[in-house]
């Protein structure tokens, strides 16, 4: 994967559907015809209509999975951003790719913090808004999304803090009652290798699992002290991996794929969770971030998760996820999500020591083919546009606010230095910028920095986030 500084790479989704890349793949559906102010309306009454709010490349290749669905007659018509450039340059994009799938005239082109209000207000029932913009505004538009009676699709992390998860878990029981559908971004968990996998753990494969570890290690990136034309607050939206309050932070953003893996493996949630982690010596990053997240989940059980991030240029880098059993070992995942997936026949892990492979072959050209065969980034979308379609359950917001709040647990053990346990994370009311959901272009930015442009991380023993 082509990994430039981290502040663009996470702010583009570190190339999560290597977006750019993909070219010539055309949507079905049928022509919509003229349109209205502000809604549209389809020539064929079975068109689904697709809201955008959040522009940048996680956004854009959303749609583009969207628009590739076999059959899935989906046309984006309406799109929402508090930044007129990355909305142009995804509109061009998307237009490019998909042609007459993409009709999002002037009037369908939204701007500022009220833009997702007006772009969910040009869809019907039965059409999907994208909740694609960073995790500390999800919560409101989910609850707008709900509120108007539509579908949504919705990416992680999905709240910054547990007040913010609070907002998610009830939004989508309020979704229940209105039947609607619910797509969360976690998309490995609609992986078939995975799911082959699973079913053998389900069946005893492994034995009763015992240890989970997953690692996510890079050379990571930093923040520089705010130049140019921004306001303050604007330059922490445009930069929000980098603040806890905007995106959940870089660890939570990278991990939350992994450690839903390892509750998915356990089929359960954590009951506690303690950590430790930090900063290199003289670090220059501005940000809000520690570099080293070392966190040791336990299970009702007994059982361990072992979960560990690390962003520190010139050290040994792993992506993956392992389980051991009573009886063997398996990989679960590999580089970049990829379906390297199989189990050994003891607890070493190593090539000649696989027994049993779902059939994938890691590759240098795995990061090319999200919308390949099997593509989990793919088959979310077809279950949901399918779920739709055929008026199927699928409500996946209670799962993925639990996976997420399980990652802020993690987060705030490392920050805090505290044990924390799943009841004191449930009960929580903690949140960052409380005036979330009247935030605009004049509100005070929900921290600033020192003199030299630095944003204080979290101290163990001092901060609190639970």
């Amino acid at each position: 994967m082509k990994r430039e500084d981290l502040s663009q790479a996470a702010a583009s989704s570190v190339s999560r559907r290597e977006f750019t890349t993909q070219r010539g793949i055309l949507a079905a559906g049928s022509v919509l015809a003229g349109a209205a102010i502000p809604a549209v309306h389809a020539a064929e009454d079975n068109t689904i209509r697709l809201a955008l709010i959040g522009c940048g490349g996680r956004g854009s290749g959303a749609v583009a999975n969207a628009l590739t669905v076999p059959n899935g007659n989906a046309r984006l018509v309406a799109m929402a951003d508090v930044f007129k450039p990355r909305l142009e340059a995804s509109l061009r994009t998307l237009a490019r790719e998909f042609g007459a799938a993409v009709d999002v005239s002037q009037d369908r082109q939204f701007l500022g913090f009220d833009a997702y209000r007006k772009a969910i207000d040009c869809l019907r029932p039965g059409d999907v808004a994208l909740l694609t913009t960073h995790a500390g505004f999800r919560p409101v538009h989910l609850e707008y999304a709900v509120q108007k009676g539509v579908n949504v699709f919705m990416e992680k992390s999905f709240a910054p803090d547990p007040a913010g998860i609070q907002r998610i878990i009830r939004a989508g029981e309020a979704a229940e009652k209105k039947n609607l559908k619910i797509a969360a971004g976690l998309m490995c968990r609609h992986s078939p290798a995975r799911q082959a996998l699973i079913q053998r753990i389900r069946d005893g494969a492994l034995g009763q699992i015992q240890l989970i570890r997953a690692y996510r290690m890079d050379a990571g990136g930093g923040l520089p002290p705010r130049k140019g034309d921004d306001s303050e607050l604007m330059w922490q939206i445009r930069r929000a991996p980098w603040f806890l309050w905007g995106s959940s932070g870089r660890f939570i953003g990278l991990m939350v794929h992994q450690i839903d893996e390892c509750c998915w493996i356990k089929d359960a949630w954590p009951v506690s969770v303690h950590g430790v982690g930090g900063r290199i010596a003289n670090s220059p990053d501005c940000s809000e971030n520690h570099d080293s997240y070392s966190i040791e989940y336990t299970f009702a059980d007994g059982t361990k998760a072992m979960v560990v991030g690390r962003y520190i240029p010139n050290c040994y880098n792993q992506f993956a996820t392992f389980v051991h059993g009573t009886k063997c070992a398996a990989q679960f995942s590999g580089d970049i999500h990829a379906p390297t997936v199989h189990t050994y026949r003891d607890q070493r892990i190593a090539p000649d020591n696989i027994d049993w492979n779902y059939g994938y072959k890691a590759d240098k050209t795995w990061s090319t083919r999200f919308r390949g065969a099997e593509s989990p980034w793919q088959e979310e979308w077809n279950v949901l546009l399918a779920a739709i379609r055929n008026d199927r359950p699928h409500n996946e917001a209670k799962r993925a606010a639990y996976s997420d709040l399980a990652s802020i647990m993690g987060r705030a053990a490392v920050h805090t230095g505290k044990v924390i346990t799943w009841d004191e994370a449930m009960a929580s009311t903690f949140q960052f910028c409380p005036y979330i959901d009247t935030l605009n272009e004049n509100s005070p930015p929900p921290i600033m920095p020192d003199a030299q442009g630095r944003y204080a991380p979290p101290v163990p023993g001092a901060s609190k986030e639970i």
